[in-house]
Formats: structure tokens, C-alpha cells, sequence
């Protein structure tokens, strides 16, 4: 099966974020991951790590005024100042957590600016962000958005952030392979698994629709994590997805399903 890390801003949230580590650890799991550290004191999220004896997989780079709906600045021209300053506040906490890859929300199209100018502005700053990160042994991955979500996302299939990282042209650059996501811009999830699996530093699940945990929607996810497992894959599975009704009850699947696989 493949290896999961529980996504603690999307579960456990029936209690405050610094409490749901705990929860994570007494539901079984040793990785977790989660959108942003900033709103906390690194110190404080780094003990309840080592309290509970979790590793984190993951979070995002600084992505804008999140409340104000932005998602993401790498490609909207007149901030690449402000998205540098954020790679090395994620640097200074990436470093303290012991996380080891960091995710990058590219952001969504801002009026007055043409698509080059948005592509231009994003290989820029997804260049400096892979090199500054790549000093500190840390990799990006880029996350494709489905568009249905968020109307105006910059990047919503693969074969968009592969084209990117190509032309970024860094080794320590890969896809974030959110299989919601992609059911819903493109499917052929399974084909483009396989097809790029070098290229996937990550993966995260949730069924759709409704973006609820796996077994609650159309996704065959027995069929999937025995496609992961047998292609290699040796990255973690982040759950990023809204349980229903709740956290403990949404987790059911991974004993049903898991025992399917």
C-alpha cells in the first residue's frame, strides 16, 4: 500500500491546528502534512512533532492573501519581490521542521496582464524558489488546480507543469499529482501516473465529486494505490480531502480499502 501522510488542514479540524497532531498520531499515522506553518512559531509546530513522533512531508511556500482568496503569487508580474521574500521565510521554517520538499501555488491570473507575461513572471520565480531551495537540499513540486474550483488558476493540467519544469530546466523541480485535481480538469489519472512518474515528487488524494475521503465518489482507489505501488512510487500519499461526516468517521476507508487493494 502505498504510504499516507495525514493533511492537517483539512482533518482533524473538530480541534484547534496545534492539537491535531496528536489526534494524527492516535489515528495511526507517522507523516503528516498541511498548507501553511506561517500563522505559528516553527518551534512551536517542531514540538509537536517530536511529542508525538511525526515526520512532515510537506507544506506550501507563502501564497498571498489566502483570506482575501488570492492562491498563490509565483506567477502574477509586479510581485516577484514579495514571492521571494516568502521563499526564504519557507526556507527558515523548512529548515527547523525537517521538511524536505515544498510545494508551490502558482496563483491565479490577475486582469491587465497578458498569459506571457503570467508564464514569464511564474519561470522566473519558480527558477529562483528551485534554486534556493535546492541549496538547502529542499524540492519544489507544482501543483496543477482544476479550473472548475478555481476559476483563473494559472496551471490546471500536467502537462502545463511539465512544460514548465522543463523549461525552469532544474533537476529538483516535479509535479504535485493531486488525483482530485486531476479527475476533474483531465482524468487519465492511471495513464499519466505511469507516463511521468519521474517527473511526481508528490501525490495527494481525494474522491470526487465533493472532494470527500476515497470510497465516497467515482475514483477506483484500490485500483489506484495497486498502480502506485506497482509503478515504484516511493513518495508519500498526502490525504487532502473534506471528511465526511468527520474525521474519524471519513478514515474508515483506509481498512476497507486498503484490505481491497
Amino acid at each position: 500500500m502505498p504510504k499516507f501522510a495525514a493533511n492537517l488542514t483539512m482533518l482533524f479540524t473538530e480541534v484547534p491546528f496545534l492539537e491535531r497532531f496528536a489526534l494524527a498520531r492516535a489515528a495511526g499515522f507517522t507523516h503528516v502534512e498541511y498548507l501553511f506553518p506561517y500563522p505559528f512559531k516553527a518551534a512551536d509546530i517542531k514540538a509537536e512533532l517530536d511529542q508525538h513522533g511525526l515526520q512532515q512531508v510537506l507544506f506550501n511556500l507563502p501564497a498571498g492573501d489566502w483570506a482575501a482568496g488570492e492562491r498563490g503569487i509565483a506567477a502574477l508580474p509586479g510581485r516577484s519581490d514579495e514571492f521571494r521574500a516568502g521563499v526564504s521565510k519557507a526556507i527558515e521554517y523548512a529548515q527547523l521542521l525537517g521538511v524536505s520538499r515544498l510545494n508551490c501555488l502558482v496563483g491565479k491570473r490577475v486582469a491587465g496582464h497578458s498569459d506571457e507575461a503570467h508564464w514569464q513572471t511564474l519561470v522566473q520565480n519558480v527558477r529562483f524558489a528551485a534554486t534556493a531551495l535546492a541549496a538547502h537540499g529542499i524540492e519544489l513540486v507544482v501543483e496543477p488546480i482544476n479550473h472548475f474550483d478555481l476559476p483563473g488558476f494559472f496551471i490546471n493540467r500536467i502537462d502545463q507543469a511539465l512544460r514548465l519544469i522543463d523549461e525552469v530546466g532544474l533537476p529538483t523541480v516535479r509535479v504535485q499529482y493531486d488525483l482530485y485535481h486531476a479527475q476533474r480538469e483531465e482524468g487519465e489519472i492511471t495513464g499519466n501516473l505511469l507516463k511521468h512518474l519521474a517527473r511526481i515528487g508528490h501525490i495527494q488524494i481525494a474522491d470526487n465529486p465533493g472532494r470527500n475521503q476515497p470510497g465516497t465518489g467515482e475514483i477506483n482507489f484500490p485500483f489506484l494505490f495497486r498502480q502506485i505501488d506497482e509503478c515504484g512510487y516511493a513518495g508519500w500519499v498526502g490525504l487532502e480531502y473534506i471528511p465526511k461526516p468527520n474525521t474519524a468517521a471519513s478514515l474508515g476507508w483506509m481498512k476497507t480499502l486498503v484490505s481491497s487493494a
